[in-house]
């Protein structure tokens, strides 16, 4: 199909939608479906607007090159329209892109040292914190839902609920093995140990994206226990879910109240098997969510903090910035940006544009 045509094609249906919307003849689940539709249209219709009207101003800036009288400022006009046109065009591809469903909705964080012993569990420490700080400076609601600590104070195992507008389309990025290079606390030798910590990030999913069976749940509850394995309550708060047909394990011993450790973990359940079928239906992403994280082998890594001289590398897209503090303070927003525009970069060579 031509270009201009589907752009044609686009702007029809945004008016037919809105036209259906109009009549008063829709079904309650009609016109939320269609209001849907219309939600993603509009911001498309909006940049082929916004990109019609320029080269439509364009033309009539050239049409008056020929007026000796108005050549001047004709001149002047199609030098400004000619330096924006590239960008109208540029956000336009944009918004043809075909959109990951998942974008828009709020995401879960799972957090846990790999290699490394005790400097891995304190390094996941931190970065927990430095994702607590970015969703706190965008605004997001970022809730603790599971969160163990070692015999140092180091992380064990922590898992949050972030939510807010658009939160996995920034964060999906940060899934896979984090590598940290510096000088443990405990070193007297001043030598420099490397150690890994994996990141999941999981869209949320609501009830309607997932059946699940209660046949196919094995519940098991039991004690809860702190640091070196004391108890910290006598009763049997913490809940362990088994997911049988898929082998996915839950644990959950945050409240010491077992109906809200059992629900928390359904919503973690919920959201692994979500990211489940997306991986299958998406062969891009991974096929599951080990490949996901990988296994935690030093030798793997999407990003590598090196504290001795200060700087966080991004593998992926080599980029290197010399900010370590300030990106461990949550300033996340300029390896995210640079992530998504090499992503964008991809589905418009893929898209043909």
């Amino acid at each position: 199909m031509a270009f201009d045509d589907r752009l044609e094609r686009i702007v029809a249906r945004s008016e037919e939608v809105q036209a259906l919307m109009s009549s008063g003849d829709l079904t309650g689940e009609d016109f939320t479906r269609l209001s849907q539709e219309y939600a993603e249209l509009e911001p498309v219709v909006a940049s082929i607007q916004a990109w019609k009207s320029a080269e439509e101003q364009k033309s009539g800036a050239q049409a008056l090159l020929d007026d000796p009288e108005m050549r001047e400022l004709a001149q002047m006009e199609l030098a400004e329209i000619e330096a924006t046109l590239p960008d109208l065009q540029h956000e336009l591809r944009l918004a043809l892109l075909p959109k990951d469903a998942a974008d828009e909705r709020s995401a879960i964080l799972e957090i846990r040292p790999a290699a490394g012993g005790d400097e891995a569990g304190l390094f996941a420490a931190e970065l927990f914190d430095a994702y607590r700080r970015f969703s706190e400076q965008n605004g997001w609601r970022f809730e603790v839902m599971e969160y163990s600590e070692n015999e140092v104070a180091g992380l064990k195992e922590g898992m949050a609920t972030i939510s807010g507008r658009s939160v996995f389309a920034r964060l999906k990025y940060e899934s896979g093995v984090h590598r940290v290079q510096r000088v443990p606390a405990t070193e007297s030798q001043g030598r420099i140990h490397t150690s890994t910590v994996t990141v999941a990030v999981l869209p949320e999913a609501e009830e309607v994206d997932v059946t699940i069976n209660d046949d196919d749940l094995r519940i098991d509850v039991y004690r809860a226990s702190g640091a070196g394995g004391q108890h910290v309550n006598k009763t049997e708060s913490a809940v362990r879910i088994t997911h049988m047909p898929s082998g996915i394990v839950v644990a959950m011993q945050e409240e010491k109240s077992q109906h809200k450790n059992k629900a928390k973990a359904l919503k973690i359940l919920r959201a692994r098997l979500y990211e489940r079928e997306r991986a299958q239906l998406h062969a891009t992403r991974a096929a599951d969510r080990k490949s996901q994280v990988g296994t935690g082998d030093r030798s793997e890594r999407i990003r590598t903090y090196n504290f001795p001289q200060g700087r966080v590398t991004d593998h992926r897209i080599n980029l290197t910035l010399y900010k370590i503090d300030r990106i461990m303070s949550g300033e996340f927003d300029e390896i995210i940006d640079a992530l998504t525009r090499e992503e964008q970069t991809e589905l418009l060579a893929a898209a043909g544009f």
